[in-house]
């Protein structure tokens, strides 16, 4: 239970360094916000030419640079959502949308037989006739088995889980991509979460590899179909660009606002997006492979609701040389108009694969069952059970 009046006083007693942080807060998001006011009348080659030699400078400008504003205005406006929602299906019409997301159980010291499943769910919006019509929902479900969960790794058994989730999200949007290899100008895939995978940093050069191989392989085969692929962050905390400028103007590095704050002061109204930058990112994620992949990810955002900060929102760098930026960035705010502020493929990908704490107790229960047929010993741990009795 909480103790409110002991958390109460535990607040009052770091007061002083809430407001600090606050008031460092805004000292720094002003510096980058005059920093910004120059940045963005630079040219591409200014830029270029002020970073050369700085392997990773958090990003480079694109050819947008120099052909936009910082801020692209979207173009149109409505009423009422009645008129957004006819936009968006005019638009949808014909497009064929794709998204897959994951969902895991991983396997528990608790329980003595090590068990792990991986649930990825996806959908896909063919938006004939109104916009709406015939698509596909499902789900495949795989099992770990003990020896596919031992290793000498620390935690390898939730770092497998995790690398099997991961690698069955790309496999279906993989899939996908190839399906439609005969109409890309009619299909877009969406990949929950960001192309620019740093959260391996953290991992092993072992297993940071078939990470960094897998997103090289799908941004390959996104280029050779020609059907577009999205990376798509609700709420990001990057500072691509932020570490840019910092860069470009000898700002404190203790200065850096994510992109997201420093961008949204400039969005004044729906669907308004930035330039694109390609992706630079310094991070400890293996070198050889950061610099085929992270190159070839351009990144934007893009203001999806009045109130929050703008998404994130990637895509391979062919797009952009293709000429194809417009019409995903129609098709994404299409979406966010059809899901409310979200892209609703995506909404709908993460609802198909979601397990709760209820199916995970769902689980248990049927894993019970299957080893005593098969005669194979389980057991819970004291306190594993103790904590099952209190939850149910």
């Amino acid at each position: 239970m909480l103790y409110r009046e002991k958390l109460v006083a535990a607040l009052e007693q770091k007061r002083d360094r809430f407001r600090n942080a606050e008031r460092i807060s805004k000292a720094n998001l002003e510096a980058l916000n005059e920093a910004l006011l120059s940045f963005e009348n630079r040219s591409q080659a200014d830029i270029e030419a002020a970073i050369a030699g700085i392997a990773w400078p958090g990003a480079r400008p694109t050819a947008e640079q120099d052909a936009h504003p910082l801020i692209l205005p979207f173009a149109h406006s409505w009423a009422n959502h009645e008129q957004a929602r006819q936009w968006a299906l005019d638009i949808l019409r014909g497009v064929t949308t794709f998204a897959a997301d994951g969902s895991q159980i991983s396997s528990s010291r608790d329980v003595s037989v090590p068990v792990g499943v991986v649930q990825v769910g996806w959908f896909e919006n063919r938006h004939v006739d109104d916009g709406q019509g015939e698509y596909i929902k499902d789900v495949a479900v795989e099992v770990l088995s003990p020896d596919e969960l031992a290793g000498d790794e620390s935690g390898f058994a939730d770092k497998e889980v995790e690398w099997r989730r991961f690698q069955a999200e790309f496999q279906q949007a993989e899939d996908f991509l190839q399906r439609h290899a005969d109409r890309p100008d009619r299909a877009l895939a969406f990949v929950d979460g960001s192309l620019v995978i740093s959260f391996v940093s953290q991992m092993t050069p072992e297993r940071q590899t078939p990470y960094m191989a897998a997103v090289g392989h799908l941004l390959d085969v996104s280029e050779e179909t020609r059907v577009p692929l999205i990376g798509y962050v609700d709420t990001s905390y990057a500072t691509d660009l932020t570490s840019l400028i910092a860069r470009l103007y000898k700002l404190d590095r203790r200065a850096i606002v994510s992109d997201a704050a420093i961008l949204r002061q400039r969005m004044s109204r729906w669907g308004d997006r930035a330039r694109l930058y390609q992706c630079a990112r310094e991070d400890r994620v293996l070198a050889p492979n950061k610099e085929n992949v992270y190159e070839r990810v351009l990144f934007t955002y893009l203001k999806t609701t009045a109130d929050n900060p703008p998404a994130r929102v990637e895509m391979p760098a062919w797009v952009l040389d293709a000429g194809r930026q417009d019409w995903v960035m129609d098709v994404i705010r299409a979406e966010c108009v059809v899901g409310i502020g979200y892209p609703y493929t995506l909404e709908t990908a993460d609802a198909t694969a979601v397990l709760t704490m209820e199916d995970r107790e769902r689980f248990l229960a049927l894993f019970q069952q299957f080893v005593a047929r098969e005669g194979i010993p389980l057991w819970f741990s004291k306190k594993a059970l103790s904590k099952r009795g209190r939850r149910l």
